[in-house]
């Protein structure tokens, strides 16, 4: 709550639990949600086939049409939710507008800021009424915690912790305890994430086995400007796409000496994986393809290590490309 500047916080067994029990406390049957194409493959089935069988009715928009999205809300909207950036093509949404959109129409407005950390966005500070973590991420840092983050106004999270009293998804003690270990040290991980991915990923730009770089910190990312103005820093994880797919990937990954291949992200080792197989794994092709995930994209979740040894694991595994 201290970090985000909120009013009141509660802690969740996982960041889906927060995320589905925030949902789930807050919408009825009948009332309308509004989100977008782009997040985390279990927030999207989440939206498309859990909460429609309870009457809830869900639209998903087009991610990069913002006056699509303002419509949408504007034909009836009782939550908006947003992630930014997004898992995994990195996408910027223009917060402050679409959570004055939703406040317009008297919804409520909750965003996603796993991937950004509250050290480099405070969507609160631009309107948000809500913000959720996966603290299984940056905030747990280290691999060996789960939990979630729900962060805002006072009666919101006290509606959230008595839904989350009935239905038990609380965190342990235990995770509790290494999650308040972990943000001692999270400002320091974060300045460190934010050098070595906007630094990889002008290096990844310019190699010519890489057929495209989503990163908000690069100049040429179509959310770069929106990025600077929201945003002091542009997160630790960055997205690329490999030439020749996922024969391509299956070359390229075994040959990374520093990274770990895994589904997590945001741990102070370089974590890498294809989304197709980890984060959007659950998701159709036809569903993937429509979000902009190759076969051959990779999520490259930057760790802490020394900036020329990743690069130099980097170089030598593109080499095979």
């Amino acid at each position: 709550a201290a970090l985000e500047g909120a009013e009141s916080a509660t802690s969740f067994a996982t960041g889906m639990a927060a995320i589905s029990t925030t949902l789930f406390a807050l919408l009825s049957p009948s009332q309308r949600a509004v989100t977008v194409r782009d997040a985390y493959g279990g927030t999207y089935l989440l939206f498309t086939q859990i909460l429609p069988r309870f009457g809830i009715q869900c639209h998903v928009c087009e991610t990069d049409d913002h006056d699509a999205i303002e419509a949408s809300i504007m034909s009836g909207c009782d939550v908006l939710y947003l992630e930014s950036p997004t898992n995994p093509t990195l996408k910027v949404l223009d917060l402050a507008r679409l959570i004055k959109a939703a406040h317009a129409a008297k919804a409520i407005a909750i965003i996603d800021n796993t991937f950004a950390t509250p050290i480099n966005q405070n969507p609160i500070a631009l309107g948000a009424d809500l913000v959720i973590h996966s603290a299984t991420k940056y905030l747990g840092g280290h691999g060996d915690v789960l939990g979630g983050v729900v962060c805002g106004h006072r009666d919101l999270i006290e509606r959230i912790y008595h839904y989350r009293e009935l239905i038990g998804p609380a965190l342990d003690a235990r995770s509790a305890s290494l999650l308040l270990r972990s943000l001692k040290t999270l400002g320091l991980r974060i300045e460190r994430q934010n050098e070595n991915a906007l630094a990889l990923a002008r290096f990844l730009e310019r190699h010519p086995a890489v057929k495209q770089v989503h990163y908000p910190g690069l100049e040429s990312n179509p959310g770069h400007q929106i990025a600077k103005r929201q945003m002091s820093g542009f997160g630790g994880v960055l997205s690329f796409e490999v030439k020749g797919g996922m024969d391509a990937l299956a070359r390229f990954l075994p040959r990374l000496r520093y990274a770990y291949m895994a589904a997590n992200l945001g741990q102070v080792e370089t974590i890498v994986g294809p989304p197709a197989l980890t984060s959007h794994v659950e998701l159709t092709e036809a569903e993937r393809a429509a979000a902009g995930i190759t076969e051959g994209l990779v999520r490259y979740a930057v760790g802490i290590e020394d900036l020329a040894d990743l690069q130099a694991d980097l170089e030598a595994a593109l080499a095979c490309i």
